[in-house]
Parts: C-alpha cells; structure tokens; sequence
C-alpha cells in the first residue's frame, strides 16, 4: 500500500518530515519487510514505484499532523491513505482502527481521506496511534497487510505560564549586602517544550522595586538595594510575572506574589532612656525584695535584644545585685542586705547593659553597651524594739522561792526617737503563769513554785512594746532550765509479784528488787537496799545489796507452809545518794506457794478448810437446798406484789367514778377536775389562806358554826357535806391573791332537792298548770333578774 499526502500539506508538517521531495506533488516512505528494525528509506526515483511493484513492496511509514484547538464548523482534514491495489474502481475499502478511530477520527472508506471530527487538546493527549488496513470489497479479504501509523497534535500556545508553588514567603536578612538571594520562583508551562516558543518563559518584577529585584531566565529575586533597614521597614510584598514566547508579544502571562520579611540582625546597641535614675524604698523592706527596675531600649528583637545587667561600682558593697528578666529584659535591682535608715540613708550605683549576643559584622555601630545611675533613698520608719540578745538562757532551782529573780532580758527602739521599753511575758507560751516580768526593769522573776520533774524547761516570749506607739512590738525567746534538787526519794521500779515455793531451801534467792527517782543527780544514782528495822532480825528472810542498785532476797529457813501462813509482808528501806539523802519504805508481797519437782507454782494463797466428815456429795445436797428456798423466796414476793397492783388500781377506779357521777351543776369545765374523795370527807382540814380584800363572800353558809363548836364532817348527812365542802373552796377562791379577781368559777349554786331555788326547769313548768309565783326571784340579786322579768309578776314587770 502507498501511504501519500497531498502536495498542499500544510508548511508545519513539512518541518518535521525526514527528506524533502524532489519536484514531486506527493510523498512516499517505504519500509523494507526485510529489516525488522523499520528502517526508513526515501524513494525519489520515478522509476522506483515499478521497482516496487515488481519486487515485494515495502509498505509506507507516514506521520501525521493536526493542528490542537481547531475551531473551524468542518471536519479538519488529517490526511490520505492509498493503496496501489486501488484502482479507482471502488473493490478496495479503508478501514481504520486503533485510538480514536470513529470517535474522533474517521476515514472515507472509497477515497481514505482521514479527518478529525473533535477539537484536540495537545496537553490531554499528544498523539494518536492507529491502524489502516484495505480490504477486497467484495470478499471482505485484506488486500494489503495492516498498517500502523501516528497522528500527532501539533501545538499552539495555549496555556499560559502558572506559579504552583505561589504564593511565596522568604526572609532574608535586614543590612544584607547588594544581589543578596532572597528566593527563587519558577513557573511552568503546559505548552510543548520542544516546539516553538510556547513554552519558554522569561520572568520579570512587577511590584516590588527598587527594593529587589529578579533573573530573567532562572526567576532567582536578590536584594537590589543595600543596608535595608528591619527598623525602618520589615515587610515587602513583591509581584513576580512570568511571560511565555520569551516575553515577546502575544506571549501568555501568570503573575505571583512574594511576601518578603526582613529578618533581625543585632545592629542597634542597648540605649538607657535616662543617665541617672532616683528610687526610694523603705528600711523596713524585707531581703530578696526588688527594689528597682530599669529597662536599657534596644530596636532589636529576639536573641538580638537580649542583655544582661551589671553593678559596676556603688556604695555598700554586696549590698545590692541586679539581674536581668528574661521575659521584659529589664534589670531588676534585688536587697541583698538589710537596711537601716539611722546607719545610712542612700545608695549611689552605676549599672551596665551590654547585649548578650554581639555580631561582629556590625561592631563598627559603636559599642553595645550603655551606662546609667541609680541612687536609692532609704526611707525612715518606726521599727519595732529589738532585743540585744534574740535568745537568752536563763537557770532556776527547782526549790527557788515565789518572787526569785532568774534573770534580766534588755531591748532598745532602734529609731532616733529612742522610745522607752515596757516588757511583757506572751501568756501563751506561759499558760500557768510561773513566771513575772518587771514591766520596767525586764527582771524575770518566779510566780509559782517550779517542779523540774514536771517541766523541766519553759520556753518564754518577751514581748517589749514602745510607750510611744504599744503597736510596735519586739519579741524576744528566753529558755528557763530548771535546776534538780533531791526532793524525790526512790521506789520500786515495779510492782514486784514475789512467789515463795514451799519446799524452797534456806540462802534461796526468791526475788531481785531494784528502785527508780524522778530526781536526775549529775553523779547518777546511786542506791542503798536494807530491811527495814522492825524486820531486820526476822527467822524467815534476808537483803542482801548488790552495790549495783539492786538487791536480792533471800530465805533463812525452809519448809514454809501455806496453811501455817499464806503472805509474808516484808518492808524494804530504799536510800539514795542525793544531798541530803532520802529514803523510802516498801513492802514487798511474798507469796507461799505448792510447786512442782520444777520450782513452777501450782497454787497459791491460803488453804480452803473443809469439815471433816462431810463428802463432796453431800456438799452439793446442801448447796442445791440453798438454792431451791431462794427460788421459792423469789416467788412468794413476786406473787405477793401482783396481788397489791389491783388493790390499788381498783382504789384509783373507785375515786374517778365517785369524782365524774356527783350530780352537780356548776362552772362547766371545772367540773371535770378530779378531786379526791379523801379530801372531801376530811375532817381536819387545815387552811391558812393569805386574806384578799378585793371580793367578800357576799352568800352566807346554811349552817353556821363557830370555830370552836364546828362539828365534824363526818357527823353530816352527805348532803351537808358537800355544801360545806363548796362553801369553803369558795371562801378559799374569794380570799386567794393568786387567782384573778373576777373568778367565780368556783361558785356552785344547786338546784332540786334541798336546794332554795329548788328546781328551775322549764320542763317541768310546762308539765304543770301551777299558779306559782316567782316574784321572789326578783330579790335573788342581779343575777336572777332576766329570770324574774320572764316569770314574776306580769303587773310588776310592767308597772
């Protein structure tokens, strides 16, 4: 098959073909079967297609062309395929297969015109490769062996140049010298490279001048100015364009910024705002406090700015030092001593600030440190009295009188006024007051008498208070040690439980004593054991002192016997070596004990005596007998003590039913007190009420009795008890101070038999058509009046 393109092919397509024809409106590559390696070969010879045709035929290697971004409304012709075989008589058909074909490509199957039916990007896809092959029309047999060939998109500047890495940030530092490198920008283009200029880019500086500046070709910024100043100016923002067609016109752009930061160098010296500076503190101030801060200025920042401090020279050594806050960078003056205003009033020093980190690049500045003073007054104040000696140690004997004087503490007010001194115990430290201070004179004196085996040291606080300002207090430790006298004798170190066996043997060893004294002598102690006197020629036992401060006794004779004597009481003399010396007697308690082959005791103690006789079994009668008549002793008190609780409840129920069933009618509520029914027949009621002279019994008793001929209660009807038994708890109401004046509670009036008004029923009025007449209610007194209006006389009631 003969691969053939048209003479009119474009110019572009011409540049890349391998040979040019010589005079020939079409061009044709062979490709030689033989050579598997598809050489190339040009055949310009008119002569050559015979040579071909006679010989095996080499089929044609053609490259085609098409232009990237084809607006036009046609199909844009690619280029034609042809065989020899064709001879124009329509038996030989094209077929196209491979990337692209029918969807962007297509061929005319008579003619083999290719053409390209899409808009093509070159940036998506650079070239297509396809396959061409003839085939017999009719029998659908390949005429012509498959071919493969390239359709390449050929570019056009397209894309313009575009910073991917943008926008940028760089520093560089500030007085650097001129064509210092700050950063390099680069942009790319999506345009062939290789073709053209679509692709070459040429950068420039839009904004951002004089200051910097840019290369052309490698897009490198560099300072374009020297000595750029961070102090003046930190920040620059710069416009980098970069140009494809080698910034010729027409050529696409793409622009990008670059945020330039002048970075610190230390190029500015520490400078103090001031030569001299005037601080004032008080004396009072305590140590390690600040006394002053002071700030040398530096433009710089970070690292550059940091500094440190010195005193250089000033008055009172060591009295002061400086040190630098690394967070403010400020001097900070610290009280290393105490002050005092009446020994010195003011300070004078000169301090130094000097940068920490000198670059030597740029000593030529001057030098990096600056100098300033620094005069401190010391301010006066009322400082409270001190003590010439803070702690003072004081002794006292145990034995020292009431009023001793043990010691004197002394303290003076340290201001010019020189206030007078008045002293005093803190009471809290001395809570049983066994002490006294002289408030003038500060001599502490004893107030109590002191016991060193109670406390043996008192840990005072003097107070010593101004007379000018009592609020200025000084405080003063004053430790009294009281002194040991030998006023304790010695006793036992223990409670000694001392067990004799029986059958011990005489020299026998039966206890080793020792003794203890609260008393402390400088020697140590020293004791003395004896027998006491009364004892010291008894058959039974000896002491015999160790010289070490014990003692042991001893038996004289053997065989003790228990049931012979159980306890023996032995009295121990106990002397110290104080001066004067003093002893003690104690008696030591030994227990005649039955022992085992061993020496263990088994029991001690007296014998229990039995009668003889009687065994253990009629030992147990006895006892349960015992038992048994306390039992029955238990019950017979127990039953009679039931019997008595009913007897006394049926008693309280007798008085309550008498108290609730009289069938009187008075004052109501009052009626419901309980009163005894003993009260009421007492014969001998003795009454001595305090005389009221506010209400008189205006209601004479029915029976009147003198005093002396009063009969007895007892010797009444029942009736006449009861009314004499009223009468007096009405006397006793009318007459008692204690209850309120209008009482009349206690006035009982009643009605039925035996009563003067007799029955005032209204029920039984009505029962009987009686004519009786009630005018006498009328003279009954105010209380009866409504009742006299209702049923007196109608003739008087109206008259």
């Amino acid at each position: 098959m003969g691969w053939c393109c048209s003479g009119i092919c474009r110019a572009l397509a011409l540049l890349v073909l391998l040979f040019v024809l010589r005079g020939r409106g079409c061009c044709c590559w062979g490709l030689s079967p033989s050579s598997g390696d598809g050489e190339k070969s040009l055949h310009s010879d008119p002569d050559s297609w015979e040579a071909l045709h006679r010989n095996k035929r080499s089929w044609v290697w053609n490259q085609f062309f098409v232009l990237e971004e084809y607006t036009g409304n046609e199909p844009l012709y690619v280029g034609k395929l042809h065989s020899d075989v064709d001879k124009g008589d329509g038996k030989v058909k094209y077929v196209l297969s491979g990337e692209g074909a029918t969807s962007i490509f297509t061929i005319d199957e008579n003619t083999g015109d290719i053409h390209a039916t899409k808009r093509l990007d070159r940036e998506a896809q650079a070239y297509y490769t396809l396959q061409a092959q003839a085939i017999d029309r009719i029998t659908n047999l390949p005429v012509e062996p498959r071919s493969e060939f390239v359709v390449k998109v050929q570019d056009i500047n397209d894309n313009e140049p575009k910073f991917l890495d943008g926008p940028y940030l760089a520093g560089v530092p500030e007085m650097s010298p001129l064509g210092t490198m700050v950063v390099q920008v680069a942009a790319t283009d999506a345009d062939d490279p290789t073709y053209g200029n679509s692709a070459r880019v040429v950068y420039s500086i839009i904004h951002g001048q004089p200051y910097f500046s840019v290369e052309p070709k490698t897009g490198v910024i560099r300072t374009a100015l020297p000595n750029m100043d961070r102090e003046t100016k930190d920040q620059y923002v710069l416009v980098i364009q970069a140009k494809d067609m080698v910034g010729q016109m027409g050529g696409l752009s793409g622009t990008t910024s670059v945020t330039v930061t002048l970075t610190d160098v230390n190029d500015n010296p520490p400078r103090f705002a001031h030569k001299s500076y005037q601080y004032t503190v008080l004396e009072s101030l305590p140590l390690q406090s600040v006394v002053a801060r002071i700030k040398a200025a530096d433009a710089d920042i970070g690292s550059n700015a940091e500094m440190d401090y010195r005193i250089m020279d000033g008055d009172g050594p060591g009295m002061f030092n400086i040190t630098t806050d690394e967070d403010t960078q400020e001097g900070v003056i610290i009280l290393q001593k105490p002050l005092d205003f009446e020994t010195r009033s003011g300070f004078a020093l000169r301090i130094e600030a000097t940068n920490r980190n000198i670059d030597s690049n740029f000593l030529s500045l001057g030098p990096f440190s600056d100098i300033t003073s620094v005069k401190v007054a010391v301010a006066d104040v009322n400082e409270p009295p001190i003590f010439s000696t803070p702690l003072s140690k004081l002794n006292v004997s145990e034995d020292a009188r009431v009023g001793t004087s043990i010691g004197r503490v002394s303290a003076h007010d340290p201001d010019n006024s020189n206030s007078g001194i008045r002293y005093s115990i803190d009471r809290n430290t001395d809570l049983e007051r066994f002490f006294n201070v002289d408030a003038l004179s500060g001599i502490i004196s004893t107030a109590k008498s002191l016991d060193r085996e109670a406390n043996s040291v008192h840990n005072l606080t003097i107070l010593a208070i101004e007379s000018l300002d009592p609020n200025q207090i000084g405080k003063g430790i004053t430790l009294i040690t009281v002194l040991d006298v030998n006023d304790n004798a010695p006793v036992f170190a223990i409670d000694y439980e001392t067990l004799l066996c029986e059958n011990s043997m005489p020299g026998q060893v039966i206890q080793t004593i020792s003794a203890v004294d609260k008393d402390e002598p400088l020697d140590g102690h020293r004791f003395n054991f004896a027998l006491d006197a009364t004892v010291a020629g008894n058959l039974n036992f000896t002491l015999r002192d160790n010289k070490d401060n014990t003692a042991s006794i001893l038996t004289k004779r053997g065989g003790f016997r228990r049931r012979e004597q159980a306890v023996y009481r032995l009295p121990v003399l106990i002397t110290d070596n104080g001066k004067p010396a003093l002893s003690s007697t104690n008696t030591l308690s030994v227990r005649v004990c039955d022992c085992d082959s061993d020496g263990v005791a088994l029991s001690c103690g007296a014998v229990a005596y039995t009668a003889t006789g009687l065994s253990t079994g009629a030992l147990l009668a006895i006892l349960g007998c015992i038992i048994t008549l306390l039992v029955m002793v238990l019950l017979i008190v127990t039953m009679r003590r039931r019997r008595k609780q009913p007897l006394i409840l049926e008693e309280e129920r007798d008085i309550r039913e008498n108290i609730v069933r009289y069938d009187d009618e008075g004052g109501g509520e009052e009626d419901t007190e309980a009163f005894d029914m003993v009260t009421l027949r007492n014969l001998n009621i003795i009454r001595d009420p305090a005389a009221r002279r506010d209400v008189t019994p205006d209601t004479p008793t029915f029976y009147q009795y003198t005093s002396a001929s009063r009969p007895s209660y007892k010797s009444l009807p029942d009736n006449v008890v009861f009314r004499e038994f009223i009468w007096e708890r009405l006397k006793d109401a009318d007459v008692d101070p204690t209850a309120p004046p209008y009482d009349s509670l206690q006035t009982y009036a009643f009605e039925g038999s035996g009563s003067v008004a007799e029955s005032l029923s209204s029920l039984e009025s009505l029962s009987t058509d009686s004519d009786q007449n009630y005018d006498y209610l009328s003279n009954w007194g105010p209380r009866f009046k409504k009742l006299a209006d209702l049923y007196g006389n109608s003739d008087s009631v109206f008259s």
